[in-house]
């Protein structure tokens, strides 16, 4: 098959039964990057903006598509043997993509650095994110807690292959198995095949470094590029656990008779801040959703003091009032956990954790067991390894970059997704953050 280039586009010779027409821009570059021979794509008649990505993640990965969808030629390069890796791993314990809710609500998830997601969330937006995943044939769907999720027969390695045949589509290059090793001269990178240990430095028009942040290292997220950042003085927050369990010291005996248990439909506070949902009792202390977003909080406070209280309440939907009308009726020689069961369905472990963490006192009258059941104290003296968390804080330092996400010291080099210095809780939003960065920053890399 022969192709030649026209003033309306890509004429088809030899093949008569194929009208010649007119045909976007995306798909032209598309053929002429792989049809034209090497001197006509770099000719000053045919100029073609080469854009490097580093990292295989969500971020990099949205960035490479709509480069490519705007005529870039992309090459992406990734130190493991395949792309997606965490994300195929945050997938295995439901397949959150983003939330349903408010956007007032949704961008206050980002804390401190809810200004500057107020702009990344209204460029790519979680209806944006649901309307790409349709574009793969992926259909999502809102779940009784807002979270957004594909269908059930939408596995996350489906959402990938489509992902990758797309990007194969538009012509963008993966390059796995190769390292970045660092910057070199004002607009180099420093590449290293891993298999073949060959080093070549390679210089496109623009960068988009996407390197993840440092938990789950087995995925690729180890955090070591922060050398070669502050090799040329961009200085980078240090890397904290977020999104990750807390540790008690539980008794032998506790550990022994609880193990791995769920408390349901519970609130949890730290200081000012609750949180609602599922907390799990583990033999290290505590972890779930409402844990992981009082991450900050906590970390805050084991920050200011050798430890730091959560505070449990185990009956939420019950006013004060309702919940001290059940305590005060007559036990009738009924053992506090078979009053506690009766009267307000709190079986195991709940009387087992009671006795841990309250003296015999706490229990002793209607009044003192309703203060009780209402804030339960869980002493938290730790917060999980950095490898364990599901996310971290730190990164690239924010008053490094400029509003469209590029390095103040390097022009033309951007950054997205977790290497930035931001955290968010689990519930789609870590997600929708690396998308809603990587759109920003292709936009900027567009409008070189």
């Amino acid at each position: 098959m022969q192709f030649r280039r026209s003033g309306t586009g890509v004429q088809q010779q030899n093949a008569p039964a194929i009208r010649q027409t007119q045909i976007s821009r995306r798909t032209y570059l598309t053929f002429a990057w792989h049809y034209f021979p090497l001197p006509l794509r770099h000719s000053s008649t045919f100029s073609v903006k080469h854009v490097a990505i580093v990292g295989g993640g969500p971020a990099g990965l949205l960035a490479a598509q709509r480069l490519a969808e705007a005529g870039c030629r992309v090459t992406l390069y990734e130190a493991q043997a395949t792309v997606g890796r965490k994300f195929l791993v945050a997938g295995h314990g439901g397949f959150n993509l983003t939330n349903s809710e408010t956007p007032a609500a949704f961008v206050a998830r980002y804390g401190a650095r809810q200004p500057d997601f107020e702009h990344f969330l209204r460029h790519f937006s979680p209806a944006d994110l649901r309307a790409w995943a349709a574009d793969l044939g992926i259909t999502t769907f809102v779940g009784t807690s807002g979270r957004v999720f594909p269908l059930e027969q939408h596995k996350p390695a489906d959402l990938l292959r489509a992902w990758l045949q797309r990007l194969q589509a538009l012509g963008v290059q993966l390059h796995t198995r190769h390292r970045w090793l660092g910057f070199e001269g004002p607009s180099g990178l420093r590449i290293r095949h891993e298999v073949t240990a060959e080093e070549v430095v390679v210089q496109p028009d623009a960068t988009l470094l996407a390197l993840g942040g440092a938990s789950w290292q087995k995925t690729g997220s180890d955090g070591r590029w922060t050398t070669a950042f502050e090799e040329i003085g961009v200085r980078c927050v240090p890397f904290e656990p977020a999104n990750c369990g807390a540790e008690v010291a539980w008794s032998a005996f506790f550990r022994q008779k609880v193990g791995r248990m769920p408390l349901k439909n519970i609130a949890l506070h730290c200081g000012s801040q609750m949180e609602r949902g599922e907390l799990l009792l583990t033999e290290y202390g505590v972890e779930g959703t409402p844990v992981y977003a009082l991450t900050p909080a906590l970390r805050h406070a084991l920050q200011q003091n050798p430890s730091a209280t959560l505070l449990l309440d185990l009956k939420p939907d019950l006013s004060d009032e309702q919940l001290l009308a059940k305590l005060q009726k007559p036990r009738n020689g009924r053992s506090l956990p078979d009053f506690l069961r009766q009267q307000l369905r709190l079986g195991p472990p709940v009387p087992t954790l009671l006795r841990e963490v309250a003296p015999p006192e706490a229990t002793a009258t209607p009044e003192a067991l309703a203060r009780l059941l209402r804030a339960v104290p869980l002493p938290v003296y730790a917060l999980r390894p950095l490898d364990e968390a599901i996310s971290t804080a730190g990164g690239v330092a924010w008053e490094e970059l400029d509003d469209h996400l590029m390095l103040r010291r390097r022009p033309v080099t951007y950054v997205a997704g977790e290497i930035l210095d931001w955290e968010a809780p689990t519930g789609g939003y870590l997600l929708q953050g690396c998308f809603s960065t990587g759109a920003w920053a292709a936009k900027a890399i567009l409008r070189l």
